[in-house]
């Protein structure tokens, strides 16, 4: 179940109207083929005579977190697959993420320089201890890719067709190997020395230069995250980029480097994101961090990642997280299908994968026969594994690469993954897979400040497996969805 855009054609949504009262629109895709398919109905006063096999009832009484927004990531990889496109298909591709016309995405996250999906291994100031960062610059990865420079670049950035404010937010991937005790991008290492020292200013001293040269662009960002993956460089021979912190030197980094640097810069306004690594690492990481008032007071959210959620179940995680730590957000900052030893990178048009995503997203004690959950969960158990979830306090959801092409690629590392958007540049097109119509459930009709609110089932349903969860809109509106998988 694929749509096969190119230059000429696009599926495409009407905007949004909200429904008058008393009625209301319905928006269904299916495994059958619906996309997004819109339907309307009128509220009955009472009950069917029939029994219905399951009601579930809202209770806006019951407020819950808000929300940040939904989106995904411009890679060099996603860029360079974006910008391979004929130009009437590359508008079709950002309308479809990010205007009235498609999903309208409000977040994006871009890597500081290189990561992985890159097609080679550097940073902005690759000069052997330059502390002073006098030789710090953006590259071409930057200027002719992601940062607006141009009719091309402002397409990319696709702030021109978003109606909704775009939060932008970076993740850097590694330091300057000079900088790192193991010298190399790859690999196990650590920034060299300790916290307070020239390697950790200089460090600290790159975030704001790199604000500073995307604002030369006029890109400025909502946030940054303190490093992406802090505990993949803890792991001996780890194939691509990385720079390893426990938890501990992360707080001291924060405490007395990048929180400073970022509060005495034009840029105190951006917030900051610690973790940006596996729920697994929650609560330990969030209470090392944030019990360290000196670090806790520039630190504003925490950012997770989907990969080893089968490790470290919600409850035990993210949920003890938001109860010590209320006042900090907590937002799934990178997730994607395909990046596991034993899944095939690309499967186009496997609506399995979308499942996955909604059921990531959503994440709520599923509605089941009883008795009959212990067979579902042999059946379904990797589909159990994957949890994100707005039902558990998560404010918002950025997936991974915005597109790959037929490889999954291109990635320097061979570190090949499946992505909603498929691009075929030889011949011109595009391809929304199933997770592309999955995300716009949430990230078109659940806009940035909806509030999560009650929604309560009658009973269990006898027919089948139901998942859901409800937002009261900032114009008043109510979204509900509901995941039948």
């Amino acid at each position: 179940m694929v749509c096969v855009c190119n230059a000429t054609y696009c599926d495409m949504l009407d905007p949004l109207v909200l429904p008058a009262p008393g009625s209301y629109v319905k928006y269904e895709s299916s495994k059958a083929g619906k996309r997004l398919e819109r339907s309307e109905g009128r509220f009955q006063r009472r009950l069917s005579p029939l029994p219905a096999d399951v009601v579930l009832t809202l209770d806006t009484t019951q407020r819950f977190q808000r929300v940040k927004g939904f989106g995904g990531s411009i890679t060099d990889a996603a860029a360079i697959n974006i910008l391979s496109l004929p130009e009437r298909a590359q508008d079709h591709l950002l309308r479809s993420y990010f205007s009235e016309e498609g999903l309208e995405y409000n977040l994006i996250r871009l890597p500081m320089a290189s990561c992985d999906f890159s097609l080679h291994a550097y940073t902005y100031d690759d000069v052997p201890y330059d502390y002073e960062l006098t030789h710090f610059s953006l590259r071409d990865e930057d200027t002719k890719l992601k940062a607006s420079g141009g009719r091309e670049q402002d397409r990319v950035e696709a702030s021109a067709m978003s109606k909704r404010p775009l939060s932008l937010y970076a993740s850097p991937w590694t330091s300057p190997t000079w900088l790192k005790t193991s010298e190399s991008y790859v690999g196990k290492g650590t920034l060299k020395g300790q916290a307070g020292d020239r390697y950790h200013k200089t460090w600290a001293n790159y975030f704001v230069r790199f604000l500073d040269e995307y604002a030369k662009h006029n890109v400025t960002f909502w946030a940054v995250t303190a490093e992406n993956e802090p505990t993949a460089g803890l792991i001996n021979n780890y194939p691509f980029q990385c720079l390893g912190f426990t938890a501990e030197q992360q707080r001291d980094f924060i405490a007395q480097d990048l929180g400073p640097a970022l509060a005495n810069s034009s840029h105190r306004h951006v917030q900051l994101i610690i973790l940006d690594d596996n729920r697994l690492h929650l609560p330990h990481w969030a209470r090392v961090v944030l019990e360290d008032e000196k670090a806790a007071r520039y630190v504003h959210g925490i950012g997770i990642h989907w990969y080893l959620d089968f490790i470290g179940p919600i409850q035990d995680t993210v949920l003890p997280t938001h109860e010590l730590f209320p006042d900090y957000f907590i937002l799934a900052t990178e997730a994607c299908i395909g990046a596991h030893f034993w899944e095939r990178d690309v499967i186009l048009g496997c609506w399995e994968r979308g499942n996955q995503y909604s059921h990531s997203i959503l994440m709520v004690r599923p509605l089941c026969l009883p008795g009959r959950w212990e067979g579902l969960l042999v059946l379904g158990r990797y589909l159990s594994f994957l949890l994100q979830n707005l039902n558990h306090f998560v404010a918002g959801w950025t997936d991974w690469n915005l597109a790959l092409d037929l490889e999954g690629g291109p990635n320097w590392v061979k570190n090949y993954v499946d992505s909603p958007i498929i691009v075929d540049s030889s011949e011109g097109i595009f391809y929304k897979q199933p997770m592309f119509y999955h995300m716009g459930h949430f990230s078109k009709f659940i806009p940035e400040g909806s509030q999560r609110v009650g929604l309560i089932a009658s009973r269990e349903s006898k027919k089948t497996m139901l998942e859901y969860t409800a937002f009261l809109r900032p114009d008043g509106a109510v979204v509900v969805v509901v995941l039948n998988r």
